[in-house]
């Protein structure tokens, strides 16, 4: 169960962030709105929120995930692979030194981004993705062990991220498309097949008993609520616009 997560108000710059996905500029305000209705939904699901404000310097930095993770025993700075983004961890190893006294950094030549690691109870599958590579995705792993967690590498093919397409929502259950399906680290779960036509939904995210799901994608949204799960959905086509998930937007612990 998660008590808080972080959060970073887009800024100005958003809409120059870095994307692939050819869907046009993102609306600046609407974003705006958008994200203030993921902080209300977050908030629902029990947790506190901490909001930072906007960084100018940096377009991508309402994506915090990216810049940490988050266990139960330390906080990891991950040191980021998109050259525009480096400095995004800097800020939140201030505000991650309020709240954890287990501090560790990523050095190079590793990179890794959060939004590669995914989190099934005390085991953290990496990517390895055009944005962490494999002596980043050691260094995590080692760091680790060394407080009694494990970890294992997961090739990626055609995602950005090991998130893009597959989420954990807890008892053995694991929402996946495309590249995932077939992958043998993911035999033992049980897979919720994401259809390709919702392959965004497979970035859905769990907290606290509740499932998140973008709106816009009403197959992906059955298939959850079929499987045990109460779903809220949430609209962040803004986001979608610069490669960005709901996972993106918050670090949970």
């Amino acid at each position: 169960m998660f008590t808080r997560a972080i959060v970073r108000t887009p800024g100005k710059s958003f809409v120059r962030g870095l994307t692939t996905a050819e869907l046009g500029l993102p609306n600046y305000e609407k974003a705006l709105l958008q994200h203030q209705e993921y902080i209300q939904v977050l908030r629902a699901c029990g947790l506190e929120v901490q909001v930072l404000e906007a960084d100018e310097e940096y377009p991508d930095s309402t994506f915090v995930e990216d810049t940490a993770l988050l266990t139960p025993h330390c906080a990891i700075i991950t040191n980021l692979g998109a050259p525009s983004r480096k400095r995004e961890t800097a800020t939140i190893k201030e505000v991650l030194q309020d709240y954890f006294s287990q501090l560790e950094e990523v050095k190079d030549p590793g990179t890794v981004e959060g939004g590669d690691i995914m989190m099934v109870g005390s085991h953290y599958y990496v990517g390895l993705s055009s944005r962490t590579n494999v002596n980043g995705a050691q260094q995590v792993i080692e760091i680790l062990e060394n407080y009694g967690l494990s970890g294992s590498v997961v090739q990626l093919d055609k995602v950005l991220h090991l998130k893009t397409g597959i989420a954990y929502l807890e008892q053995n259950i694991m929402a996946a498309c495309g590249e995932f399906l077939t992958k043998a680290e993911f035999r033992k779960y049980h897979i919720l097949e994401i259809t390709a036509a919702e392959s965004y939904a497979a970035n859905c995210l769990w907290v606290n008993g509740t499932v998140l799901v973008p709106q816009g994608f009403p197959q992906t949204q059955e298939a959850i609520e079929y499987a045990g799960y109460p779903t809220k959905v949430i609209d962040v086509s803004e986001f979608r616009k610069l490669d960005g998930g709901l996972s993106c937007l918050s670090l949970r612990y």
